[in-house]
Parts: structure tokens; C-alpha cells; sequence
């Protein structure tokens, strides 16, 4: 079975190849029989890369310690369950899941581009099987999953505890599917640059699949920020962190094309700079992978340390040059059909909204990889941790906040004035009501004033959009209001979806704004001891020790009371975990839409006597996942067909 596996991917290797050559080589020649064999070797690279893959998973569950990955993050009194997601718990098993990933998005594309797109195709192919060669390498010649050890161990070491949790079931490969989903819009761009097919045909083809790798990227950070916040027992979800960072970055550089590829889509603009952005989106993939993969940064995201980094970064400086000295050699071919007009313009606001998302990346980039290069030059490593990030993209990211309000408020061209003051003057004056009463209760944090002001301007401003299309929907078709808005949305799904998207942002800014009021205090109690933090009561009731046959489990048991009034029973834990000789904290969390009551069992005496307990107040905090619920909702929107929900007759105009 063993064997199966690994000669599955010898022969993904060989059908890869063959298949990106013979596209390539059909293409050149223009001989369509040449372009489908090249196909068939697309369809063959999955389902070698599928055998092999259920090759790996059948070890897993069943248990086959001499595998040696199998013994690394599998026990016999693992979860069955926990035994067939460790696929993606190390190294070897979540390369195989990417490329696996990988071939089935070039199967995909296959399939969705049968009629259509015929000369971009081949090329298509080859770029995506370029990719994957590459990782089908790594796995044969560097990261063999199916490496057999030369015994039998006893017992697996087992899955990482902080990993055995539902969160984490679903959080890696929900990331790769942001991650893979990159390589869609980076080899049609390049098969573009190829071809000399550079109109609006590979924009409008890989608006889908961009949006596709937006939201799984952002949905994948999010996940992995609830994960760290229920299970690592620190108080927060952020913590820019290097790995987080690395997955931030390209959710950057794709936010600003979709923003941008508007202005080409409108005004014939931005051309060279939309194919920057896909490639600087690709490369920052895989240069965050050689950072999560490498072992140069320290991280409780990270792989351990191993030679495939130096491949992944080897893998990016190639791709970069030969990408971007494929965009030079086509620049005279991009030239804009206008200039820009006015900077009181749509075109203006999205321009410096590429600006700021684009000096946020860069910002996070030079404080991510400026250890790397500190000990490099001076073999002394300089941490650059959250002040650094905070000073500059905290103002970075209001005045985004800004722009995602104001943007849709400017006419494409030219604003005149008589429309700005007809546009502007609710939502300033909700800004400017909001600061005010903020100011009155007595909240002086400059930044949380103008964070939660700029979040008033933002659904002042597109709270009047959604009122104007419902009226005027109103006044032609004698529909109810809420007819009129839910007709109004599924008719103009880019427009109205968007504008969904960035009430989901402000949602998400006022949950990061909660963090500039939070608050942590320790408490050392013995059993029976009471402790008060603002108007919550925790009775320290006892202290419970149960022995869970994978780990030892210490519970205090906290009787939780709101202004007097007895709520919940609180059981923060601490777990002992003997085959990994590891401890973990379990959190318990009270939660109210106001402020999560934040409690971790921090230490206990050799004794067991005394219970140190850590407690935070988060205020605001659940805004951060009710904002990502309704980004969900408004990326749904998005993906909808354009006749879905639409009256025959009805045309989508563009935002």
C-alpha cells in the first residue's frame, strides 16, 4: 500500500510535466491534438495526486506507525477523526493536501474553460503544472510522506494538543484554498503576458477565482485568529505574529486589485499596475510559506525547521524575475487608454486606496522579515513586535476606513461640488455627532474616537446608498421597502454585494477598536476565596482532577455572578498531556455583545492549593466574528450568477 503511494507520485511527476510541455508545445504549433493530450495529462496529475493522498489517509487512520509521519502526529488513543486531519499537521502531509489542492484547480479550469479561452488555456495549464512539478519535487526528493521507519514504534508521538480542536479541523485547509486559489489569477495573467491576449478577456475570466482566494485567505485568518483566541489562553487574536502576517499580506495586495481592476474594467487604466498586483499577491504566497516553512522565524504557527525553505524562496526569486521581466517586455502593449481627470474622482479614491493597502503590506513586510536580515548582517536578532505594526497601519487603516465609505460617494471622472455636499453632509455629520458623544462620556483614545467616528462615516455613507436605490426602486416599481432593498441588492449583486463587504469592515474595525479598552488582572485564590473585576464575581468553588486517558485534566471551578445576580458555572483547565509532555490551557469565556469575561487557569502550586487565575475583559470583541459572519454573507453575494434573484430584463451595471 505503502509503495502505491509513493510511485502515485512518481507518476504525478512524469503526467505534470507532461502535461504543461505538450500544452506549451500543441500551443506553439497550433495543433489542437497536441493542446488536448496536454489536457489529459492535467486530468492524470489529479487523479495520481488523489490516489496518492488516500494512500496517506488509509495509514492514518489505520494507524501504520512504521510510516514515519504517521508516527509524528498519531497515537492509538488519538480521535479517529484527529487521526485523518493530521494530514495537514506537519510538513510532508499539508504539502501533499496544497498540490493536491493545486491539480484539482487546474482540473477545474479545464473544465470551465472547454469553449472558451482557447488561447490562453494551454498556457494556463502549464504555468499551474509548473507549480505543481515544483511541489510534487519537494515531496519525492525532501519531504517523502511516505518515509517508512526501519522499526515499528509501539506508540505515535501523537497530534500536537493545541491542534486537537474543531477550529483547527478546518482552518488549514480552509487557508489553502486562499492560498492555491492565488495560482488561478497568476497563470492566466502570465498566459496573457505570453500571448499578447492583454484586453479585459483574463480579468474578467479570473474575477471569480480572485475573489475566491480573497475570501478564503480572509476567512482562513479569521479562523485562525478565533483558534488563538479560545485556545492559546493570551487574551487576544492578533498578535502580528509572523505567520499571520505572511497570510495578511497577500489578502493586501489581492484587496487592492479587485479594487483596481475596476478602473481598468471603467476607464481603460492601471494596466501594468493590475499585473503587479497578481504577481506580488503570488509571490507573497509563497515567500510567507518559505517563512512558516524555513524555520527563520519563530512562531507558534510554524512548521519546525527544515531544507525545503530555502527551495520555496529559490522557487519565489525565479518566478519573480521571470514574471516581472515578462511584464517589461510587454509594457509597451499596457499603455492606458486615459488619464486620470480629477483627483475628486472614484478613480482617485481607489487609486490611494491601492496606495495604503499596498504601504500596509509593505510596512508588515519590512517588520516581519528585519529580524531575518538583523541577524544576517549583525548575528544579533532584532524583534520588531506590536508597537512597530500598531504606529504605522493603525493610521493606515482608518484612513482606509475612510476611503471604504467615501469611494463610492465620488463619480467616476469628476465630482462636482453641488455632489459632494449632496453625498457628503450625512455622513460627515455622523462622523462629526459621533466623535462628539464619544468626547462627552469621556473616551480621550485618539485613535479609538476616530476609528469609531470614521465607522459612523462609513455606514452613514453607504446606509444612504442602499436608502437612494431602495427609494428610487420604490418610485418606479411600488414595491415595499423591503422588497425594494432585497430586489435592489440581487439586482446590482457587484455594487450592493461590495457595499455589504465594507459594513462587514466596519463590524470588523469596531471589534479591533474594543482592543485599545481592554483590561487583565491576576488572581491568586485558595478554594472558597472570592475575586471581583469591575462588576463580575468569580467564586473559587474547588479545583477538580480528572484523568482523561490522552491527558490529565485540572478544572477550577468558578461560580461567575453579574452585579450580584449568580450566572454560569466558569471551569477554566489546565492539561496535562504525558506523551507529549506538554500543557495546555482551556479557557472559559463568558460572552456578551458588549465584552467577552476572559478567564484562564495561569498556575497552580505544587499543592494544588492555590489557583492563580488570569482574567481579561475584551470589550467589543464579538463584533471581530459577527463582522466576519456577515463578510461571509456579503462574498456570497458576490459569487451569486447574475441572473440569480434578477426580474428578466433587469442588466447589472457596473459599480
Amino acid at each position: 500500500m505503502n509503495d502505491i503511494g509513493y510511485f502515485s507520485l512518481l507518476l504525478a511527476f512524469m503526467a505534470a510535466a507532461y502535461g504543461g510541455v505538450t500544452s506549451v508545445v500543441g500551443a506553439r504549433a497550433r495543433n489542437p491534438q497536441m493542446i488536448a493530450s496536454g489536457a489529459h495529462g492535467v486530468l492524470a496529475t489529479f487523479g495520481l495526486l488523489t490516489l496518492s493522498s488516500i494512500v496517506l489517509i488509509y495509514h492514518l487512520y489505520t494507524g501504520n506507525f512504521q510510516v514515519e509521519y504517521v508516527a509524528s502526529y498519531t497515537s492509538s488513543t488519538l480521535p479517529e477523526f484527529y487521526r485523518v486531519t493530521a494530514m495537514w499537521a506537519g510538513q510532508k502531509g499539508s504539502l501533499l493536501l496544497w498540490v493536491w489542492t493545486l491539480a484539482l484547480f487546474a482540473l477545474v479550469v479545464h473544465l470551465t474553460n472547454r469553449d472558451r479561452n482557447q488561447t490562453l488555456i494551454p498556457y494556463v495549464h502549464a504555468v499551474m503544472m509548473s507549480v505543481v512539478l515544483f511541489f510534487i519535487a519537494l515531496l519525492i526528493f525532501m519531504a517523502d510522506p511516505f518515509e517508512l521507519l526501519p522499526f515499528v514504534p509501539a506508540e505515535g508521538r501523537g497530534l500536537n494538543p493545541v491542534l486537537q480542536m474543531p477550529l483547527m479541523i478546518i482552518h488549514p485547509p480552509i487557508l489553502y484554498q486562499g492560498y492555491v486559489g492565488t495560482v488561478v489569477p497568476f497563470a492566466f495573467a502570465i498566459a496573457a503576458l505570453i500571448t499578447g491576449e492583454l484586453g479585459d478577456t483574463w480579468i474578467r475570466t479570473i474575477r471569480r477565482w480572485t475573489l475566491y482566494a480573497w475570501f478564503f485567505l480572509g476567512f482562513g485568518l479569521m479562523l485562525g485568529g478565533r483558534w488563538a483566541y479560545v485556545e492559546l489562553g493570551w487574551g487576544g487574536y492578533w498578535a502580528w505574529d509572523p505567520v499571520e502576517n505572511a497570510a495578511l499580506m497577500p489578502w493586501l495586495t489581492i484587496t487592492a486589485f479587485l479594487h483596481s481592476v475596476m478602473i481598468q474594467e471603467k476607464k481603460g487604466m492601471l494596466k501594468i499596475w493590475n499585473f503587479i498586483l497578481i504577481i506580488l499577491t503570488f509571490g507573497l504566497v509563497y515567500f510567507g510559506t518559505f517563512l512558516t516553512r524555513s524555520g527563520v522565524v519563530s512562531s507558534v504557527h510554524s512548521f519546525t525547521t527544515s531544507g525545503i525553505g530555502p527551495m520555496f524562496l529559490g522557487f519565489v526569486i525565479v518566478s519573480m524575475v521571470l514574471s516581472f521581466g515578462l511584464l517589461i517586455s510587454r509594457r509597451n502593449a499596457l499603455k492606458a487608454r486615459s488619464e486620470l481627470d480629477s483627483f475628486v474622482s472614484r478613480e482617485s479614491s481607489f487609486l490611494l486606496n491601492n496606495l495604503a493597502l499596498v504601504g500596509v503590506c509593505f510596512a508588515i513586510l519590512w517588520g516581519t522579515i528585519f529580524p531575518v536580515l538583523s541577524e544576517a548582517v549583525s548575528g544579533e536578532k532584532i524583534t520588531v513586535s506590536a508597537p512597530y505594526f500598531n504606529q504605522i497601519n493603525v493610521p493606515l487603516g482608518i484612513f482606509l476606513l475612510f476611503l471604504t465609505g467615501a469611494g463610492p460617494l465620488f463619480a467616476w471622472r469628476k465630482t462636482s461640488v453641488q455632489s459632494l455636499k449632496r453625498h457628503f453632509t450625512i455622513p460627515i455629520a455622523c462622523f462629526l455627532a459621533t466623535a462628539a458623544i464619544l468626547l462627552a462620556f469621556g473616551i480621550r483614545h485618539v485613535y479609538a474616537v476616530l476609528s469609531f467616528s470614521m465607522c459612523a462615516f462609513v455606514v452613514g455613507a453607504i446606509g444612504l446608498e442602499f436608502y437612494r436605490g431602495a427609494r428610487a426602486r420604490r418610485s418606479t416599481n411600488e414595491e415595499s421597502w423591503p422588497a425594494a432593498f432585497y430586489r435592489l441588492v440581487m439586482s446590482y449583486k457587484r455594487r450592493y454585494g461590495g457595499y455589504v463587504v465594507h459594513i462587514a469592515i466596519v463590524l470588523l474595525f469596531v471589534g479591533f477598536t474594543g482592543k485599545a479598552f481592554d483590561r487583565e488582572e491576576n488572581f491568586a485564590v485558595r478554594e472558597g476565596e472570592s475575586f471581583q473585576i469591575k462588576n463580575y464575581t468569580l467564586d473559587f468553588d474547588s479545583l477538580t482532577e480528572t484523568n482523561m486517558g490522552e491527558y490529565v485534566s485540572y478544572a477550577g471551578m468558578l461560580r461567575l455572578s453579574v452585579d450580584g445576580e449568580p450566572v454560569v458555572m466558569m471551569a477554566p483547565e489546565k492539561r496535562l498531556y504525558p506523551i507529549q509532555d506538554q500543557v495546555t490551557s482551556e479557557v472559559s469565556i463568558w460572552s456578551t455583545v458588549n465584552e467577552d469575561l476572559y478567564v484562564v487557569l495561569a498556575e497552580l502550586n505544587e499543592t494544588l492549593d492555590v489557583a492563580t487565575f488570569k482574567v481579561y475583559i475584551n470589550p467589543l470583541v464579538n463584533w471581530v466574528w459577527i463582522g466576519t459572519a456577515l463578510l461571509m454573507l456579503g462574498t456570497i453575494i458576490l459569487f451569486l450568477p447574475d441572473r440569480f434573484g434578477r426580474k428578466s430584463g433587469t442588466r447589472e451595471r457596473p459599480a
